[in-house]
Order: C-alpha cells, then sequence, then structure tokens
C-alpha cells in the first residue's frame, strides 16, 4: 500500500521571519515516504527570499464586487514578513544594481537546490544520469538566450519581482508590465511548469517579456514544489497567487475585467485544478472565497495533462515514477479529484462547471512528455458538458518546441499569435498594433536551436 508523503514542518516555520538577512531559512521539511519495499527519506531544508510587496493596502473580492475590511489581517500579515529587499524605484542606481545582482546571486541558489532536490526525489540511476547529461547540453545549446532573458528579467525596470502574495513560503509573484501605460491592460496570470517538481516563476521570464512587448501584463506565480508540498498545497498557492491578482492588478496599471489565466505543462494542470477548484467553491454553501471564476476571460493550457489516471503509467514510463508521482498528487485516492477532466463529468458538479470560462488547450503533436491526446480528450469532455472549448494541435512540434525553441527562433510563432489573437479579439485597436507589429528578434542561431530539440530530454 503506498501512502502519500507529506510535509512535516515547524509550527513556527510558517510565521517566524527574520527581516535582519534577506536570505533567511522559512522551514526545515522533514519528509518520509514508504513504499512496498523499500523506504525514502529525504531532508530538505527550504529557504525562501523575504521581498517587500510593492502594496501598501489591498482590497479583497466579495460575491458584491466591493473591497471588504476582512483583508486587513492579511494586508498586516503580508507587510509583518517583507523584508527590505524589494525593488525600491524603477531608476537603475548603483543600489538598485547592487540589489539586483543580490537576487540574481540568490536565485542561482534557489536553482541548483532545485535540481538536487529533482536528483534525491526521482532516484538517481542511469536513465536518470543520461537525462540529466542530455539535459545540461540542452541547457548549454540554449543559452545564448537565457543569457539574453536573464538579463531582460533582473536589470529591466519593466519587470517587478518577488511580489509576495501569502504567507507561504515561495509565495511570491513577477510581474511584467508593457512600457505604454496609456490605459488598463489586459493581463495573464500564468502558473508555470516543471514536473510539480522544479517548478519556479522566473521560467515563464521569456514569455512575459514577448506578452509585456504586446501591451499584455503577464503575473508569473510561484508555488510550493514537491516534497515541500504536495498538489493540494500547489493549488492552494495558485488560488491565493490568481486572487491576488485578481483584487490588486489595477494598481499596476492591469484591467481587472480582462483576467486570463495560463498554465503550461504541470503549471496547466494546476490551473486547471486551480480553476474547477474555486468554482466548486463558489456553488457551495457559505463558501468564503476571495475571487471569482467570473473575474477569469479564458483559461489557456499549454501542453498540459488533465487526466490523471491516464497520465500515470506514461509518467512512470518516462522516469516520473508512479510511487514518486502518488506522493505528489496524495495517493491513488486523489487521482479523481485532481483530474479535471474527469470532475467535469461529474452530474453533480453540473452548476460549478457552468461557471467555467471559455477553455482553449494548446499543444504539440511531437509532444512526447504529455501527449497531445491529453489536450483533445479534455477539449471534447468540456464540449459534452456544455463549456466552451476547444484544442489547437500544433503539428510536429514538441514539449519544448512551444514554449521555448520556437519562441528563442524569432520571427512568427503561430502559438504565441493564436494567444495574443486570443487576448486581443474584442479590441480593434489593439488587433491594428498587432498586425503591425515588428518581428521577434532571434536570441539562438538556428543550428543550436537544431541541435538542442535533438538533445532534449523533454
Amino acid at each position: 500500500m503506498n501512502h502519500p508523503i507529506l510535509p512535516i514542518s515547524s509550527p513556527s516555520a510558517s510565521s517566524a521571519m527574520v527581516a535582519a538577512s534577506p536570505f533567511t531559512a522559512n522551514a526545515a521539511t522533514m519528509l518520509i515516504q514508504e513504499h512496498h519495499d523499500e523506504t525514502t527519506r529525504l531532508l530538505i531544508d527550504d529557504r525562501a527570499v523575504e521581498t517587500k510587496p510593492f502594496l501598501t493596502r489591498a482590497s479583497s473580492y466579495n460575491s458584491a464586487g466591493t473591497a471588504v475590511n476582512g483583508s486587513s489581517f492579511y494586508q498586516q500579515r503580508r507587510r509583518r514578513i517583507a523584508s527590505d529587499t524589494s525593488l525600491p524605484s524603477l531608476t537603475m542606481d548603483g543600489g538598485c544594481r547592487s540589489e539586483s545582482v543580490a537576487h540574481a546571486a540568490s536565485d542561482t541558489f534557489l536553482l541548483t537546490r532545485l535540481g538536487f532536490k529533482l536528483l534525491r526525489c526521482l532516484v538517481v540511476g542511469y536513465r536518470w544520469i543520461t537525462r540529466f547529461l542530455a539535459l545540461g547540453c540542452y541547457a548549454l545549446l540554449l543559452m545564448p538566450g537565457f543569457f539574453q532573458v536573464g538579463y531582460y528579467y533582473y536589470f529591466s525596470s519593466q519587470v517587478r519581482r518577488g511580489i509576495v502574495y501569502g504567507d507561504q513560503p515561495r509565495n511570491r509573484l513577477d510581474l511584467y508590465l508593457p512600457k505604454n501605460s496609456d490605459g488598463p491592460k489586459p493581463v495573464v496570470a500564468f502558473i508555470t511548469g516543471g514536473a510539480w517538481i522544479i517548478g519556479y516563476k522566473a521560467w515563464g521570464s521569456l514569455l512575459g517579456q514577448q506578452l509585456s512587448e504586446r501591451d499584455i501584463i503577464v503575473a508569473c506565480i510561484d508555488y510550493r514544489n514537491f516534497p515541500q508540498g504536495t498538489i493540494s498545497d500547489m493549488v492552494n498557492d495558485a488560488s491565493q497567487g490568481v486572487s491576488f491578482v485578481c483584487n490588486n492588478i489595477a494598481e499596476y496599471g492591469g484591467d481587472p475585467n480582462r483576467i486570463y489565466l495560463m498554465g503550461q505543462s504541470a503549471g496547466a494542470h494546476i490551473a486547471a485544478c486551480t480553476l474547477l477548484e474555486q468554482a466548486i467553491k463558489e456553488c457551495g454553501e457559505g463558501e468564503s472565497t476571495s475571487w471569482s471564476v467570473s473575474q477569469i476571460k479564458a483559461y489557456f493550457g499549454l501542453s498540459g495533462g488533465y487526466n490523471l489516471f491516464n497520465l500515470t503509467d506514461h509518467f512512470h514510463g518516462r522516469g516520473l515514477y508512479r510511487s514518486i508521482f502518488l506522493s505528489i498528487m496524495e495517493g491513488e485516492q486523489s487521482l479523481r479529484r485532481y483530474s479535471p477532466e474527469v470532475m467535469v463529468q461529474d452530474p453533480n458538479l453540473k452548476a460549478a462547471v457552468a461557471d467555467l470560462p471559455p477553455i482553449i488547450l494548446f499543444h504539440g503533436t511531437a509532444d512526447y512528455s504529455i501527449p497531445p491526446d491529453a489536450s483533445k480528450s479534455f477539449a471534447e469532455a468540456l464540449q459534452r458538458v456544455g463549456v466552451k472549448a476547444e484544442s489547437i494541435m500544433y503539428e510536429g512540434k514538441t514539449h519544448t518546441d512551444v514554449f521555448l525553441q520556437d519562441p528563442m527562433r524569432g520571427g512568427q510563432d503561430d502559438m504565441f499569435d493564436d494567444i495574443v489573437s486570443a487576448i486581443h479579439a474584442n479590441d480593434p485597436e489593439a488587433l491594428a498594433k498587432d498586425a503591425v507589429a515588428p518581428p521577434r528578434k532571434r536570441l539562438v542561431p538556428e543550428f543550436m536551436l537544431k541541435m538542442a530539440r535533438a538533445v532534449s530530454p523533454f
């Protein structure tokens, strides 16, 4: 019998913060996992970089769509845990540049730790050693693009990094703002992928940069990963992040009436679960909510999986072993709850499903990490229960083609154009600007992109 792995953390870890240092320990997490014939014990020392929110106060959403005083405790709590490491101004003076270097160093530490975390979770063997070698080669070939995107991420005045949206570790988000500030902008709340283990908000920096160039604000929401948290923690974090965007984006120039929810890979699954759970809450009696499904104009799923029953064996064959995957999803008994394709077909949830916004699913036909049938099947299930949904397939595209190689190639990008067209569909002026927008610049030479595609472990 498989027992789900659950985090055991210090009760004071979520509330005790030390403001004297920008890099302070938030929690020490002990996880114990038991399986048929082996016991795996993981000790993870998780650290979070505390940053100060840019808002002095925020409102909460209620059923009447008005601000309520109940958010005061949340705001006081958010101010207490914030440190003095947030960006003080938009100017790139010496102090700000030093602070950006500090952020870069802390993020490098975090990414290195995430890599080791993945190794410890996936049981190092021949298969994973070869895959990590392939991943190293893949990253090296795309490094020219990563350097340019990284420079933009750390030094652009249009990026607000590490905005606090909750009290848990990694409850932070990044905002990518357009240079043009003439009127409220549409907003994309984006949940990044990472196999539920190595997701990170900076993974959305390329998408954020390119969408912001089309006058679209992007909020990349970070969340706890396994083994720091399990799927319910990830969904809760994503929901809090979406709530922050819905209630506060107007202060950053966003249009609260044009918010789109998007996720990629594992992030697409988390975002879909978040949206459905919110709809279910709103249909329940006495449920308190801080945002509403009605505030989401549409959901975009990029290369996601939505039926865990169909994916468990597939992931096991690709190295995300069944025992680990079931631990992430809190056991076999939770697979149904976190399978949006299955849940939307439950007759008891008909009222909640009816409240879902339009859903568009994007997928490459050569995707072997998550088969394209995952998006097709989910779209068909949604259509059967009356939800406006469609799946768009990109012939010959892999899991990383649509999210990394094609955007780094510059020029025309079919999926990017489809997303922008959907967001600007009812804005003739924005569509006219899109028609004459300059082509995006190439970030990586073509021969390196082709080599990266060939060695990609995804």
